[in-house]
């Protein structure tokens, strides 16, 4: 008998997988679900982005392998957007690094950084990958707990008074997901100075700056981040391409060495195609984000009548393209309310257990329907009764 891997038993099939099948069943017998529980922008990209990926397309030699580390106009195309979005200069041969999405950003940073034993700090609630990964490298989690009364914001004092001695890098993402908190320029000084402090790499998931958010930050703005820091971006969010898997991690040139080094390793180069059309994307002006923007405040409107037909507490001013919401203290939980909806109704919400600890009396509502199904959903929902087994 051939047996897997022992690092196969330190991860569960992702939530997500396995949700969708359950939801893909529900379809085949006939039910209509509506899905408001994953943040995949149904809209397209610019229609000037699909005419670069067309006419890259028609290029015979576009179809070949490239290089590791991506065009030259893909780099320069992420410097220019940082340095225009953020105020942060990065130099496009050595300091940038475009992925194949973010995810798989945090398997390289991972592999690139970590070694049995280490420890690696990990919010709470946070996106599940940050443990998966870590639990795959042989490193060790560490939860750190992000709290509503502190407004979703690391309490680092708190960590300064523990010992730190193992811990070797640290995962934060601002705008948080699935919070929508913002990360002011305060708590990103204290981050820099925290993993300088005890030499501490600190890595920052950022693609959900432009959504509903009028002043994207970057955790590299912060004087001396360079040194300490790895941020990762992404334009599936903010240009509607989340299923062309293109992202960047950006850093000192020494770090990005290290993580080329693992990813060089791992595949044969992004498609040509879409480097050449996500460096159009990268070149779109405030007119793309505003009109992204009308589109998500619209919707967000619609999911505030959905919690508010639940008797959910939200905070009106969190961006990206969640709404994040508490659910009213005579609810069991964030899953069982889920499933009675989900069952009832034929409307999915994500329960917030999924991202942590701290999630358990949340649920995280997506953005990312059409406001056609966001009135359905409304309409559904008035006319189900939560049954008392689902009430403490």
């Amino acid at each position: 008998m051939i047996k897997p891997a022992d690092r196969i038993s330190t991860v569960k099939e992702y939530y997500f997988s396995v949700k969708l099948r359950q939801i893909d069943r529900m379809r085949q017998e006939g039910k209509d679900v509506i899905n408001l529980g994953i943040g995949s922008p149904d809209n397209p990209p610019s229609d000037d982005v699909l005419e670069a990926l067309y006419s890259s397309a028609g290029n015979p030699a576009h179809h070949g392998y490239q290089s590791y580390k991506g065009i030259p106009e893909l780099r320069k195309g992420f410097s220019r957007w940082y340095k225009k979005s953020y105020g942060v200069d990065l130099d496009p041969e050595t300091e940038i690094l475009p992925l194949m999405g973010s995810k798989e950003g945090i398997m390289h940073i991972s592999m690139a950084f970590l070694n049995k034993g280490d420890e690696v700090l990990i919010p709470d609630p946070g996106y599940p990958t940050y443990s998966a990964v870590t639990n795959l490298t042989g490193a060790t989690v560490r939860i750190y707990n992000l709290k509503e009364d502190n407004k979703w914001q690391p309490d680092l004092e708190s960590l300064e008074k523990e010992d730190l001695s193992k811990v070797k890098l640290m995962w934060v993402n601002y705008p948080n997901m699935p919070t929508g908190a913002k990360a002011d320029l305060i708590t990103m000084e204290k981050l820099v100075a925290f993993g300088k402090n005890h030499n501490i790499l600190i890595c920052n998931d950022n693609p959900y700056s432009f959504v509903l958010n009028p002043n994207p930050s970057s955790l590299l703005s912060v004087k001396g981040a360079k040194d300490i820091v790895i941020e990762m971006n992404s334009l599936s969010k903010s240009h509607n391409m989340p299923g062309w898997r293109i992202g960047m991690a950006a850093s000192n040139s020494e770090f990005i060495n290290y993580i080329l080094r693992v990813k060089s390793n791992m595949d044969s180069g992004m498609f040509r195609p879409l480097q050449d059309a996500a460096a159009i994307a990268l070149n779109l002006d405030d007119k793309w984000y505003k009109k992204i923007n009308s589109v998500y405040s619209e919707r967000r409107s619609l999911v505030g009548e959905i919690l508010d037909l639940l008797n959910c507490t939200y905070d009106p001013d969190q961006v990206g393209m969640f709404i994040w919401a508490k659910i009213p203290d005579n609810i069991i939980s964030a899953e069982a309310l889920s499933e009675e909806i989900l069952n009832k109704a034929n409307v999915f919400l994500t329960p917030g257990f999924i991202f942590g600890e701290n999630g358990k009396r949340y649920l995280r509502l997506s953005l990312c329907s059409s406001t056609q199904l966001l009135k359905e959903s409304i309409n559904r929902i008035k006319n189900i009764q939560i049954e008392e087994s689902c009430q403490k």
